[in-house]
């Protein structure tokens, strides 16, 4: 990620889903992380372009999760 570079996020409540995305004019797919709740969004060359977070309301100060993000780094 750049300088000054826009960061897109969005939540669904209904769905309980937050995306966060660095790059939305890439074309990606997602693969999965060492954590169920945790997606990676990756361009066609694997560098990380975004994530996903399912079942964000089970989330606390207490309680975070975490996940490693293997993508190829920008």
């Amino acid at each position: 990620m750049g300088k000054n570079q826009e960061v897109k996020i969005w939540y669904d409540a209904e769905g309980d889903y937050l995306e966060v995305v660095f790059d939305d004019e890439a074309q990606c797919t997602f693969r999965n992380t060492d954590n169920d709740a945790v997606m990676e969004m990756v361009d066609e060359n694997g560098k990380i372009v975004g994530f996903s977070v399912m079942a964000v309301s089970t989330l606390s100060k207490s309680n975070p999760i975490s996940a490693h993000l293997y993508g190829i780094a920008a």
